[in-house]
């Protein structure tokens, strides 16, 4: 859109899950996630580009590779890492260890879709992580590192090395690469619709006639 920054990665700090998430469904495009969230109070958003990890079952006909340390070796600066472990609530594959490396690096944050461990080590170094729940036990033993940088399925989301997330104390959503830009738009145009309705409840009008459907934005609307 003319007069605004056109990097998906600026843009994206200065909205919120909600707006994205409204903007994926307008457009037909799955991200939305649910039963994620934050696993300590964070205040600021997390976003940035995505770097897979998927979790699994340590196999008995290869070396063992503790889940992200690699990933935490291979990602940038600003990066998310998004670890896929179907959801289990069992076994941690995130804990203090990694937080250290991962913050030092300094990685944006981490989302699992899963369980983890170590938080008040977490909250100490302001490192943001995104899961399911929070349990004791080591993943030592019961679940390994099988790859890095593939596609990924996180909450039913199918999820890309390079997609975007943003995560936020309303919860998590993925962004594909390739659609970053047009549901950006929709997604600010979302805000901007919804602070001028906001300004006119607020202004005395009824909420029934501000919240109708006609007054929010629509596909045609993004295309254009």
């Amino acid at each position: 859109m003319s007069g605004r920054e056109t990097d998906p990665l600026t843009r994206l700090p200065g909205l919120d899950s909600c707006a994205v998430s409204d903007a994926l469904d307008t457009l037909g495009l799955p991200g939305a996630t649910t039963g994620i969230g934050p696993l300590w109070p964070v205040s600021e958003p997390v976003a940035g580009r995505v770097r897979t990890v998927l979790a699994g079952p340590p196999s008995s006909s290869g070396p063992a590779r503790h889940i992200a340390a690699e990933a935490i070796g291979a990602a940038g600066a600003g990066d998310v890492l998004v670890i896929a472990n179907g959801g289990r609530l069992d076994v941690s594959c995130w804990g203090g260890i990694l937080t250290v490396a991962a913050a030092h690096r300094g990685i944006s944050g981490v989302v699992v879709d899963g369980a983890m461990r170590d938080i008040a080590e977490c909250e100490e170094h302001g490192f943001p992580v995104f899961g399911r729940a929070v349990v004791p036990v080591s993943a030592r033993g019961r679940i390994v590192q099988v790859a890095m940088g593939g596609p990924i399925r996180v909450a039913g989301v199918d999820v890309a090395d390079g997609d975007l997330v943003l995560a936020d104390r309303s919860g998590v959503v993925f962004i594909p690469a390739a659609d970053a830009g047009r549901v950006l738009d929709l997604a600010d145009r979302i805000v901007e619709r919804e602070t001028a309705m906001a300004a006119a409840v607020g202004a005395g009008r009824p909420v029934t006639d501000v919240m109708h459907d006609s007054r929010f934005p629509t596909v045609e609307e993004a295309d254009r």
